[in-house]
Parts: C-alpha cells; sequence; structure tokens
C-alpha cells in the first residue's frame, strides 16, 4: 500500500484534510521519506520517524508530534483534542498549513539533534 492507496479510500473530506496535511509536510520536508507503517502514512527524517497520520470516523488523527511540542504550542493547539502525543482534528477543526509546517519544523529540529548525538556517539 502506498499514501495515495491510503488516501484514496477514504470520504472526501478526510482526503481533503489529510491531503493537506502530507502538502505541508513535504512542502517543510521535502526530504522526509514517505512510508506506510502502523497501517497508516508516516514520514521519516534522517532515519527517525517525523509523524504519522490516519484518518478515523468522527476525526483525523496526526501522531508523534511529542508531548513537548505539543505543550509548546498549547496555545495555537487549544481548539484542537490532545490525548498524549495525538493531535485529533475534524472538518469543521482542520489543521492548517502553517501550524503543521512548524508542528514538521520542530519535529525536525529533534531528529537533527538525535542524529548529531548519534553521530558523535559513533565516531568515538
Amino acid at each position: 500500500m502506498t499514501v495515495d492507496n491510503y488516501l484514496e479510500n477514504l470520504l472526501p473530506d478526510q482526503q481533503l484534510l489529510l491531503n493537506t496535511v502530507r502538502k505541508a509536510i513535504k512542502a517543510t520536508c521535502p526530504d522526509a521519506k514517505e512510508i506506510i507503517s502502523y497501517g497508516m502514512p508516516g514520514y521519516k527524517y534522517l532515519g527517525y520517524p517525523l509523524v504519522y497520520f490516519a484518518a478515523y470516523k468522527n476525526h483525523c488523527s496526526l501522531f508523534g508530534t511529542g508531548k513537548k511540542i505539543l505543550a509548546d504550542l498549547k496555545d495555537e493547539l487549544s481548539q484542537y483534542k490532545i490525548v498524549g502525543s495525538t493531535l485529533h482534528f475534524t472538518t469543521e477543526k482542520p489543521l492548517t498549513s502553517t501550524l503543521v509546517k512548524k508542528l514538521i519544523k520542530a519535529r525536525m529540529k529533534e531528529n537533527e539533534e538525535k542524529k548529531s548525538i548519534s553521530n558523535k556517539g559513533g565516531s568515538k
């Protein structure tokens, strides 16, 4: 299965929501590798998971943003339901491209820091 296949099998409003998220991810992190994992679209950057997204009956979710990032952006995310490190959104309260880009930039920074630490550890 590909991300295109996943999206094709959704309801039109879910497709619209998740295509907006997908485009924002790809625009912000063009080097991210698009994958299907856990039965949902995901992205890896520098070998580490970046984010995943999925559609459900009553909402869509963005997974893997991390509790710290969600806490840092809590004011901007106040209209959304947050469960652990997962962000829920709907057609009534869609994620904007701007907000997705902020989340992705923060996750990219985390992955870059992990990669830097990993590289330093490997050079000993």
